[in-house]
């Protein structure tokens, strides 16, 4: 089991039932000067208006957006996944879009981003699984922690519906379990050293 941190590059975060409020709990607590880029997504309806970034960016000292595809990833940003598309990482650190079939029956699936962030990050990444009521991360966590990642699960009892992190606790393959109030300090003390 991984049990220290370093040389960490990004932060990859997922969520679906509660992942709002998840967020918010998470992201209101990083300093302006958190230096990592932190990837997230939530899932939601493809005909969702796009309003997460907009939400989120209320309670949180750094910037939130919806990225463009190609885009270059910058520390220090939040990127939001867009309804209706999976979000990835390419071998060039920037942000590619596709509009595959759902995994889980959601799009964007968080197991689409945690995939291709481990391929690219290995053991400079962080995993984060949040709330949610199905077991889309779980593979996606057990990925990135073979490749050496250090994995997050939010703590059944403090998740709005705990099936998403049960089904990540279950594959033996998360580093910390945390309750929802410990993540984004414990994530600020990793980023800020």
């Amino acid at each position: 089991m991984n049990t220290c941190i370093g040389g960490v590059k990004a932060i990859v975060m997922g969520a679906s039932w509660g992942g709002l409020n998840a967020y918010i709990h998470i992201l209101s607590v990083l300093p302006a000067d958190f230096p990592l880029p932190i990837l997230m997504v939530q899932h939601q309806q493809a005909s969702a208006d796009n309003r997460m970034p907009w939400l989120l960016a209320r309670y949180c000292a750094l910037p939130v957006v919806t990225p463009e595809d190609k885009e270059p990833i910058i520390g220090g940003h939040v990127y939001v996944a867009p309804p209706g598309y999976h979000m990835l990482v390419e071998d060039d650190q920037t942000l590619a879009f596709s509009n595959g079939r759902p995994v889980l029956f959601s799009r964007p699936a968080i197991d689409e981003l945690f995939f291709s962030a481990g391929v690219v990050y290995g053991r400079h990444l962080i995993g984060v699984i949040l709330t949610g009521a199905n077991e889309d991360g779980a593979a996606g966590m057990k990925y990135i922690h073979s490749r050496g990642g250090f994995t997050i699960a939010q703590s059944p009892v403090s998740s709005e519906a705990p099936t998403m992190p049960e089904a990540a606790i279950t594959t033996g393959a998360i580093s910390r379990v945390l309750d929802l109030e410990a993540i984004g300090p414990f994530l600020a003390k990793q980023a800020m050293g």
